[in-house]
């Protein structure tokens, strides 16, 4: 055999140079090749190993290693022999007979014929060794030489060609394939053998072997060797091996032929089929190549050879025509595996007990010392007990007195137990005397039993002494628990005395205990620092230490306890009474925080701990006990707190906290699967033959033996009969492995099942508890030491994709199920990224372990890994992990547990595995025998917890590694592979029909999201569900999917672009929620994205948020703007800044506002504001803003001079510069200076048309509001600005004119110069006046007219801005009769009459517009009587366009009093607020009570105007409205009603006007306008009659409440005001059918229908008042309904006791009467029971909506909720749809007689049938009927009442429909169903309504 374990084939040994070792020195060669530089050209090529120890060095002769003489004796003979020959050869002419014939026999052995031929090719010339100039010579022995010389061995020696070598890989070992395999496919290697440069010629050696056959030839790889003519080899042929056996070998035979040349191998890529790390067979590619190999040569020297000349041959032949090489795709290399790392320990010989002969000898001087310690201590204390007398007690250290005798005192206690536990570690306890162990256990009855009845319980009233007395009794109590220590310390040590295990000591240490616990214990852990035990808490905690030793000894005793229940029998009053103990203490709710706990949280959290492990060894113990356990524990979930502080007080090893029940349930689950230790079942059958005889005992030992007799015994055995082996494993690891997943299947299934009926808010904890343990699963799924996590989250996993793929799971389940899955989710994704980043740090280690590891988990997060890659004895993930574990078990028990999970679930991995292996693998018997072997080595590890450690050694596997591998079973567990399958739900989620769902998966989305962003790039459609998502009708949908539009632009930047777009979309959102989050996205992107359109369009939609209707939308907009606008440049603006970066900025800036301002919609107006806003004192940054600012004004101006026109490069033009500039003007006059203000002069001379003017106009605008803040020393530029400006007076348009009389005004006013100013006006006049009695109605005057509309304009707008009163006297000049000093009451009677009706519209208009101008700043002239009369008169005429021009000036003297008001200013009303800017009105206190008189005059029409339109001019109207209302012009009632109903305007802007003004108006005068309520919902529908249209109460899209705006309001009053408000709206749809008009009937219907749909889609506060409103309405129904109902059966269908309701017909058949019918009446019926109808389909969806539908069952036990206060939910499936669709079709009954008809059968059937009850009636008991809800009586004294005449589902007794049978007599025909009301027909409740809701009308 050679080194390697194969056996040496040919008869020699490859790698030995083919000489005999005696033959001398040897030539020096060439380093000997390695074999992946030979493998090229061997026969080999092909067929590439795992590992090069397969394939010996090639070699001729022996290996120096092996000899072929057993002794050195022989060797001297042989060579003694062989001297001899020499000498003899050395004689030319010696003819020794001798000597020929060993001649001849070598000959004969040399012949061809019997020679096995071996083909090689040359080996590659080493480039590092210098060519032979000479050819070596060869030094033979003479007898060598003479067998040269005359014999002929024939062969031929190739040139050689340097070869391209392949590079050299480590290759695996590969497998030893059986000899008996020889139909085996070949195993494929992905090597590609290859050799560029054919070698020409192929070396054919020759050799002859002696034998009695041919022998076959073989081919070997070549050594080189010199070229030489006639060379000779001497060959060394040894004899066959001894364990030789032919017919092992079945070599195929081929016909034998002169050798052909060898061809070089193919150039092929082979696929490897090997996955897993084993060992690989070698044999071909394919069946196709055929190539005939055979590995183990037969060889016989016995045989000689024949003529036929067969034999073996090894030949490559060429690949066939259908071969190709791209068919063969190169698949991976399987990680190599380390073989070193498991060993087999070698086993001792000596057995038994005799342990102390392996000890050393210091352990066994130490046990010695031990034992003595003891023996010694023991016998001072008997001694001490002898000599005790009463008195001497007391000095006694040994003893203490007890009830009613002694006991040892707790130092003896202490001391004895501590020599205890060292001499049964040592291992000596069984040496100690029985009689004085049960001595010893004698002395610690008497405090054991005193610790059962001492009385240690506490009360809140206990004072300082009492609490002195009561440590005296815990003093007692410490005493008896410590001697029950001692007591069950002797039953530790595994002693087989009976005598020891007594079960009266055993109740009694557990009595004591639970005494201590219940009694003292607990209650002192469930004090609080606050309440009634507050001061007992402070007196105990100054007695910390004591009770912290008590406990301390509890907790150590109860460990005791847990190896007692591990290790002896105990009773079962014992067993139950310890779960009982331990099951409470773990239940018990430790406080929150440290300062609320007297013990200390952690320290009485280990004495759980240590209950926890009792109760897991008597889960594991007694398996009957189990579901009890599982019971007790899930049904105490309700005492968990839910708060996730408080709940997770349990530390993982590996850092983290879960909760302590968390903890145990993984524990149990995991103990599930462990099997029972069998010690104490031996040690009880060992007892009954004992005790019942031989005979017995036999029987007993016999059926043990026959239940555990497998018949794999060994691991070769497992190896011969695998099936077997997998089988007895599977019989053995199963049943463990089922009970674990039965039992965890029932915990998850408990949970959810009671989580789907609780909610997060509600009473029952399950649904928090769901969360809180799920996410302690998700805690522990990553840590080997809790393999139950990972299989408990895979069942909830299960349940979970059952319940959100499922078609009838209600919202609320599947909300759960999307929210855990999330969880999950995320947690396998945070799985997967840890496991990529742990093999990039262990990758490149020099462990291998760690690097096999990091390669097998690569392949399983690429999904290439199989089950078999997981089981490996050697190193395989299961096997590293265990040994992990198993090293660590010593230091914590719940590590056992984990084992057994863990091997179970190895278990049951390999035995699916070798389930789904092929019986066509190559190496199918090899796989099948290491599965064997694996098989046998598993069921014994799970049999014997030992059995590993004891048979087998492991290298120390770190925490990294078992982490690592771990991590690994993990990936390619259910739980992990089943994540594709958890997001495609998700997604598919977001498409739901419910919108909760929609928002619940796109949060789970999220989670994902966060752990794993590759989902992005492999899913994608994940995108396009989110923006699909962003546009939802829902608005909680919106918010989740920007939330996830957030998370992917943080984690891929390159979606920045595509999502800006639908963010901006939601910034103007109808959800606030949206809004803002979309707004805050909006900044992060600004701030990210350079890209100047994408920044400009985010401005542009902030800027428009300034003018949001809520205000904390408004804040956020001006502090995002200021953020983003101003805050980068806080730092820059610091100092004087003049780098060419900080210009740049400033510049890009600038362009950046200006491409806002352009894109229109009002911007410039709100950057106005908004920028006010920035610079404020209000503004804690105005300074620095105000800084900002000034620099951007300079950066514009430089932007005029530099770009005029706006050419060549991007930076604005100077009229976008100047837009911006009138922004910042109106903002900050301050912000400019002289200097720059002079720049502008050449803009407002010689202007154009087209850019000119609208420069001109932002010169002007700047101008007027900068140049009040000039100095007089500029009063030469302003002379000249006004020179330019004065000629643009004539021809300027109004816009501009505004500006420009305004711009002159200030600077006649800082000049002191109003001469110019008083002749244009003066001049206007004049002309004006000339113009009075002329007829402008000629066409001929059109001229004359435009030109009077001009001077009307231009006077109109210089009374607006100018104070010309003290140039009165010039005025007299051109007006001598005019003898009034105030020149705006002259210009007010000049225009007055242009204003009559006689003169032309347009003439009218501008001199109404005139009059409203100077008015506005001279408010006394409204009063003015040929003023107001002729508004008045404009009003009556209902001129639309003049009353717009009234309104306008309405509206702008309003607003100016306004702002007088707020300012509290004694400046003129036009005034700036600035002092010097003096441009407005300047009549001082003229307009005190002039607003009052124009509220008065003009309120009805402006209200007719308002309620009227919703254009423009219902937008001036509300305006104005809105102005009078907001500064108490008139009583709140006289607007408050119009202000309510313009609320449902569909004009946003006209809604927001008014509800801003309404809820004023409430917060001032709620009481007033409370009254007014019930006539603002008659306006309100009168306007959405009228205006808009449409008398539905709601909109659609989403459904909401057309008075939702007036109902925010009423948020503000009380619940008892919304509730009477509730009850008087239903009061107003009741109706007496007998006073209603036919006319009437569709008006009240409409009005009805407005109300009722109104009340449906109300957004409700409280619980309350939703059931108010639903009792109203019911009301309302039993009140009417009975009657109608009652009319529609007698006088539409005629129903009635004396008149048959059928008759006989001539053929004997029944036929119904047919009766005439009154038409109107039939309207009249079909339009009540419409209304009623309706009213009740609101009732039945408000119930629906709200979840509020009877529940009888639960009626029975509660009364009303003490939930009313807050605030209804609704319910998620429940929408609109079906409600509005049912509303419809009733209120189309109308539209034929049919319809009518049918609608009054369905009333009917209506008031005769519940149907909702009828539902939950079915199966119910008989004696539900009395707890349902009954409608109320007369009084009114029940709530919540069913529909009227609604019983248990029947329909009446007393009623029938229409057509039916006939009805039995009855005292009155008014049918009257179970709780309708007795005197229903009366209307008393109901009438009384209007008299209770009096102060709403």
């Amino acid at each position: 055999m050679a080194s390697n374990g194969y056996a040496i084939q040919n008869g020699v040994a490859n790698g030995s140079n083919g000489t005999s070792p005696m033959n001398g020195s040897r030539r020096r060669r060439s380093r000997v090749l390695t074999v992946d530089e030979a493998l090229p050209y061997s026969p080999f090529s092909s067929v590439v190993p795992f590992n090069s120890d397969i394939i010996p060095l090639p070699s001729i002769g022996l290996r120096s290693s092996q000899s072929i003489f057993a002794t050195p004796k022989d060797r001297e003979e042989a060579r003694q022999g062989l001297e001899s020959l020499n000498r003899e050869a050395q004689d030319p002419h010696n003819t020794s007979e001798r000597l020929q014939k060993s001649l001849n026999d070598l000959k004969e052995l040399l012949k061809p014929e019997g020679i096995a031929q071996f083909k090689f090719k040359t080996a590659p010339k080493n480039t590092t060794d210098l060519p032979s100039q000479q050819q070596a010579k060869l030094s033979l022995s003479p007898f060598a030489q003479m067998v040269y010389e005359k014999t002929a061995v024939e062969f031929t020696y190739p040139r050689t060609q340097k070869p391209i070598l392949p590079p050299a890989k480590p290759s695996p070992k590969p497998k030893p394939k059986s000899p008996t395999q020889s139909k085996a496919k070949a195993q494929p290697s992905k090597r590609i053998a290859s050799n560029n440069r054919a070698h020409e010629e192929n070396a054919t050696i020759n050799v002859q072997l002696p034998s009695s056959r041919p022998a076959e030839p073989f081919a070997t790889p070549p050594r080189p060797s010199p070229i030489r003519p006639n060379s000779k080899i001497e060959v060394v042929i040894p004899g066959l091996p001894s364990d030789f056996r032919r017919e092992n070998y079945t070599p195929t035979k081929v016909p034998f032929q002169n050798p052909p040349p060898v061809l070089p191998p193919p150039q092929v890529q082979l696929e490897s089929k090997q996955k897993t790390p084993q060992p690989l067979s070698l044999a071909p590619a394919q069946p196709e190549l055929q190539h005939s190999f055979q590995q183990h040569v037969p060889l016989n020297p016995t045989v000689t050879p024949s003529g036929s000349k067969p034999g073996l041959a090894v030949v490559i032949r060429d690949p066939p025509s259908n071969f190709h090489p791209e068919d063969y795709e190169v698949l991976p290399d399987s990680p190599d595996t380390p073989l070193h790392l498991s060993r087999k320990r070698k086993h001792s010989e000596i057995d038994g007990d005799d342990d102390d002969l392996l000890r050393s000898v210091d352990q066994r001087e130490k046990a010695d010392a031990a034992f003595r310690s003891l023996r010694d201590y023991l016998q001072d204390i008997f001694e001490a007990e002898d000599q005790l007398q009463p008195d001497s007690i007391i000095s006694n250290h040994f003893f203490t007195n007890t009830t009613d005798a002694t006991s040892l005192t707790i130092a003896a206690q202490t001391k004895v137990e501590s020599l205890l536990q060292k001499i049964i570690s040592v291992g000596r306890f069984s040496q100690a005397p029985l009689d004085d162990l049960l001595r010893l256990q004698k002395m610690c009855e008497p405090a054991v039993k005193d610790a059962e009845s001492v009385d240690v319980k506490i009360d809140d009233g206990m004072g300082e002494s009492e609490v002195q007395a009561w440590l005296q009794q815990t003093s007692v109590a410490e005493l008896g628990i410590k001697a029950a220590r001692t007591s069950l310390r002797l039953m530790t040590g595994g002693r087989e005395d009976k005598q020891l295990y007594s079960e009266d000591v055993i109740q009694s240490a557990l009595n004591a205990f639970k005494n201590v616990t219940e009694t003292c214990i607990i209650p002192i852990v469930e004090l609080r620092s606050t309440g009634s035990s507050a001061a007992l808490f402070k007196l105990l905690q100054t007695e910390k230490k004591a009770i912290t030793n008590l406990l301390a000894h509890c907790r150590r005793l109860l460990s005791i306890m847990a190896n007692l229940v591990a290790n002896i029998e105990l009773s079962e009053t014992v067993i139950n009474t310890l779960e009982f103990t331990t099951s409470r203490l773990i239940f018990v709710e430790n406080a929150h925080f440290e300062r609320d706990s007297v013990l200390g949280i952690q320290k009485f959290d280990g004495l759980r701990v240590v209950a926890m492990d009792v109760l897991a060894q008597i889960f594991l113990c007694h398996p009957t006990l189990r579901q009890g356990i599982f019971d007790e524990i899930l049904t105490s979930l309700e005492k968990l707190p839910v708060t996730k502080q408080s709940a997770r007080q349990f530390k993982l090893a590996d850092g983290g906290n879960i909760q302590l029940v968390s903890a145990l349930i993984m524990r149990l689950i995991q103990t599930s699967a462990s099997k029972p230790d069998d010690d104490k079942e031996k040690r009880r059958t060992k007892a009954l033959v004992l005790l019942n005889g031989d005979e017995n005992g036999e029987d007993v030992r016999n059926g043990q033996v026959a239940t555990e007799r497998c018949t794999i015994t060994s691991e070769t055995r497992g190896e011969q009969q695998p099936v077997t082996a997998i089988q007895e494993l599977r019989d053995v690891a199963s049943p463990l492995l089922d009970t674990a997943i039965r039992n965890a299947t029932w915990v998850v299934s408990y949970i959810v099942n009671r989580a789907m009926k609780s909610t997060k808010t509600g009473d029952a904890p399950y649904r928090n508890l769901l969360d809180l343990f799920v996410e302690d699963f998700i805690t522990c799924l990553n840590s080997p030491d809790w393999p139950a996590a990972e299989l408990l989250l895979r069942l909830f996993l299960f349940k979970m994709v059952t319940l959100a793929e499922g078609d009838k799971t209600p919202a609320p389940a599947r909300n759960m199920a999307l929210d855990l899955l999330g969880l999950m989710g995320a947690a396998i994704s945070e799985l997967n990224s840890h496991v990529r980043k742990t093999c990039t740090s262990l990758e490149n280690g020099d462990s291998d372990l760690g690097g096999y590891l990091s390669r097998l988990a690569e392949a399983s997060l690429e999904k290439r890994a199989s089950p078999t890659d997981l089981v490996p004895w050697s190193c395989g993930p299961f096997r590293a992990c265990l040994e992990f574990l198993d090293a660590r078990s010593s230091e914590d028990p719940q590590l056992s547990s984990a084992i057994g999970l863990f091997m179970a679930e190895w278990a049951s991995t390999v035995c699916t595995s070798f389930d789904h292996t092929s019986d066509d693998d190559d190496d199918h018997d090899q796989t099948d025998r290491e599965y064997g072997r694996l098989a046998f080595r598993l069921r014994m590890m799970i049999s014997d917890r030992g059995w590993l450690s004891r048979e087998y050694s492991f290298d120390s596997v770190s925490l990294p590694h078992a982490r690592l591998a771990y991590s690994v079973t993990l990936l390619n567990s259910q739980f992990c592979m089943a994540f594709s399958r958890v997001l495609a739900i998700l997604l598919g989620s977001m498409t739901s029909e419910q919108a909760t769902v929609r928002s619940k998966s796109l949060k789970s989305v999220n989670q994902v999201l966060d752990t794993d962003p590759t989902i992005l790039d492999r899913e994608p459609a994940v995108q396009y569900l989110i923006l699909k998502c962003a546009n939802d009708s829902s608005v909680q949908v919106r918010d989740s999917a920007l939330g996830l539009i957030g998370k992917c632009i943080s984690i891929r930047p390159a979606l920045e672009d595509e999502m800006v777009a639908h963010i901006l979309q939601r910034v103007n959102d109808t959800g606030i929620g949206v809004r803002k989050r979309a707004m805050k996205l909006s900044k992060d992107i600004y701030l990210r994205n350079s890209n100047p359109e994408v920044r400009s369009s985010i401005a542009d939609a902030l800027l428009h948020r300034v003018t949001d209707l809520d205000e904390g939308v408004q804040e956020l907009a001006r502090q995002t703007i200021e953020e983003v606008w101003m805050s980068p440049f806080y730092q820059s603006t610091t100092t004087d800044n003049t780098t060419a970066q900080f210009k740049l900025a400033m510049e890009e800036h600038v362009a950046l506002m200006v491409k806002t301002v352009q894109r229109g919609g009002g911007v410039a107006t709100v950057m106005d504001k908004v920028l006010q806003s920035m610079l404020s004192n209000d503004s804690k940054l105005s300074v620095a803003n105000f800084r900002v600012c000034k620099a951007l004004v300079a950066t514009m101006f430089d932007t005029i001079i530099d770009n005029p026109a706006g050419e060549g490069n991007e930076a604005p033009s100077a009229r976008d510069a100047l837009q911006i500039l009138t922004i910042f003007a109106k903002s900050n006059a301050k912000l400019f200076t002289a200097e720059q203000i002079q720049l502008l002069q050449p803009y407002i001379s010689n202007v154009g048309g087209g850019d000119d003017m609208l420069i001109y106009r932002s010169v002007v605008i700047i101008f007027r509001h900068v140049l009040p803040h000039l100095s007089k020393i500029h009063n030469s530029f302003l002379g000249a600005i006004r020179k330019e400006l004065i000629p643009g007076i004539a021809k300027m348009s109004r816009i501009i004119l505004d500006d420009l009389v305004a711009c002159i005004w200030i600077i006649s006013t800082s000049l002191n110069d109003f001469q110019n100013i008083t002749r244009v006006v003066m001049s206007s006049l004049g002309n004006i006046s000339k113009m009075k009695n002329l007829d402008l109605n000629d066409p001929s005057k059109e001229e004359l007219v435009r030109k009077l509309t001009r001077l009307l304009l231009i006077t109109g707008m210089f009374g607006k801005h100018c104070d010309l009163d003290p140039q009165c006297e010039q005025f007299r000049q051109i007006f001598p009769s005019w003898k009034e000093t105030s020149v705006s009451k002259l210009m007010a009677d000049t225009f007055a009459p242009f204003a009559s009706p006689s003169q032309p519209e347009e003439v009218r208009k501008a001199a109404f517009d005139a009059i409203g101008m100077v008015c506005q700043s001279w408010p006394k002239n409204f009063a003015s009587a040929n003023i107001y009369t002729s508004f008045l008169l404009v009003f009556d005429e209902k001129n639309t366009t003049l009353e717009a021009i009234i309104m306008r000036s309405f509206k702008d003297f309003l607003l100016l009093e306004e702002k007088r008001s707020e300012a509290g200013s004694e400046a003129s009303v036009g005034a700036a607020a600035d002092p010097q800017a003096k441009l407005g009105v300047m009549g001082g206190g003229h307009g005190d009570g002039i607003a009052l008189g124009i509220a008065q005059r003009f309120l009805p029409h402006i209200i007719r105007i308002a309620l009227s339109r919703q254009d423009d001019q219902g937008l001036l109207a509300t305006e104005v409205v809105a102005s009078i209302a907001r500064q108490g012009l008139v009583h709140p009632k006289e607007t408050g009603s119009s202000l309510i109903a313009l609320e449902t305007s569909l004009n946003p802007k006209i809604a927001d006007i008014a509800y801003r003004e309404h809820k004023a108006l409430h917060e001032k005068h709620e009481t007033i306008l409370e009254k007014e309520y019930m006539r603002a919902v008659q306006l309100a529908y009168n306007y959405q009659r009228d205006v808009a249209q449409d008398t539905h109460g709601a909109t659609l899209n989403p459904f909401a409440s057309k008075l939702h705006l007036m109902m925010d309001v009423l948020k503000i009053s009380k619940v008892k005001n919304r509730k009477k408000f509730y009850e008087n709206l239903c009061a107003r749809i009741e109706f007496d059918p007998a006073k209603m008009e036919i006319d009437d009937l569709p008006r009240h219907l409409d009005f009805s229908q407005f109300i009722i749909e109104n009340m449906a889609f109300f957004d409700y506060v409280t619980v309350d008042e939703l059931l108010t409103a639903i009792t109203a309405m019911e009301r309302v129904v039993a009140a009417t309904g009975t009657s109608i109902a009652h009319s529609i059966e007698t006088e539409i269908f005629q129903i009635s006791l004396d008149q048959p309701s059928s008759q006989i017909d001539e053929n004997g058949h029944q036929q119904p009467i047919d009766r005439p019918i009154d038409e109107m009446r039939l309207t009249q019926l079909a339009g009540s029971s419409m209304m009623l109808s309706t009213l009740w389909e609101a009732r039945t969806y408000l119930r629906r909506q709200y979840g509020l539908m009877i529940n009888r069952k639960e009626s029975k036990t509660k009364g009303p909720s003490k939930d009313l206060n807050k605030a209804p939910v609704r319910v998620p499936s429940i929408n609109g749809d079906k409600f509005w669709e049912e509303v419809s079709n009733t209120m189309a009954a109308l539209g034929s007689r049919e319809s009518m008809m049918a609608q009054c059968r369905a009333f009917v059937e209506l008031l005769s049938v519940d149907t909702e009850i009828k539902v939950a009636a079915d199966g119910e008991d008989d004696d539900a009927e009395a707890e349902r809800l009954n409608t109320p009586e007369e009084d009114g004294e029940r709530s919540t009442p069913g529909p009227p005449g609604s019983g248990r589902g029947r329909k009446r007794k007393n009623s029938s429909t229409p057509g039916g049978r006939k009805k039995r007599a009855r005292s009155t025909s008014v049918p009257r169903g179970r709780g309708r009301p007795k005197s229903s027909g009366k209307r008393n409740s109901v009438d009384k309504s209007d008299d209770e809701g009096e102060d709403w009308e």
